[in-house]
């Protein structure tokens, strides 16, 4: 009812918010969901019942703020796997540096409101030192660049 809710609001009919949200929701892999209420979801699930919601009504740029926040890692990784299979741009805040491992092209750091980084994401893993595990290439940049403005300061 939630993601065909949104349809309607952003002035869909009700047959084609209804019949929208279905799809949406199996783009999302909550279709066997569909008839159960969204407070009864784990966290994950509901994260993505919000991009379903998205999704309904065909936005152009999904804007996420900490979207895999109390997330176990299998459902991080089907989250991202998602967010990877869609058109739409997504544009993402995280303080969890291990979102951007492969599924986003471009990554911007601030830091005390200040822009420290913004380029490609493996521009930004190649400011990792070197023999940096794979697995943590964003991180040991994401340091790398805060200690970089930290010693400028």
């Amino acid at each position: 009812e939630q993601v065909a809710y949104v349809g309607w609001l952003k002035g869909m009919n009700r047959r084609d918010a209804w019949d929208a949200s279905l799809g949406a929701l199996q783009r999302v892999e909550l279709a066997d969901f569909a008839d159960r209420k969204v407070h009864r979801l784990s966290g994950g699930q509901q994260r993505r019942v919000g991009v379903a919601q998205s999704l309904v009504h065909k936005a152009e740029v999904l804007l996420l703020d900490e979207p895999t926040a109390g997330m176990d890692p299998r459902q991080r990784r089907v989250f991202h796997e998602i967010l990877a299979g869609l058109d739409q741009h997504v544009l993402l805040s995280t303080h969890d540096v291990a979102d951007l491992e492969d599924t986003y092209d471009h990554v911007v750091v601030l830091n005390g409101g200040t822009v420290r980084f913004a380029g490609a994401v493996r521009e930004f893993h190649a400011m990792a030192p070197p023999g940096t595990a794979p697995g943590r290439l964003a991180e040991a940049a994401y340091y790398h660049t805060v200690q970089e403005e930290t010693a400028c300061a």
